[in-house]
């Protein structure tokens, strides 16, 4: 299997991280970009963190995140189950 992109940005290639979506042209993983904004890093503060990479990469990751929970199909639980 060839390398498969998402968009411009972000590719997932079985050959790199075990086929998990990064940042193309890298080896920092969308998680990785996502996780860190979600625990108060700032775009700037992963700019610093990560040279080479751009800002539109970095929105390019939340994109990718949006699209992926948008296809998301959770079941709602019962009345009085949780989660």
């Amino acid at each position: 299997m060839d390398k498969l992109y998402f968009n411009e940005r972000i590719s997932i290639d079985p050959k790199i991280c075990n086929g998990v979506a990064c940042i193309d042209g890298t080896r920092i993983p969308v998680y990785q970009i996502v996780g860190m904004l979600a625990n108060g890093d700032t775009i700037e503060d992963l700019l610093k963190e990560y040279p080479t990479i751009e800002r539109e990469d970095i929105l390019a990751c939340l994109r990718y995140a949006a699209k992926i929970a948008e296809d998301q199909i959770t079941p709602i639980p019962v009345t009085g189950e949780e989660f």
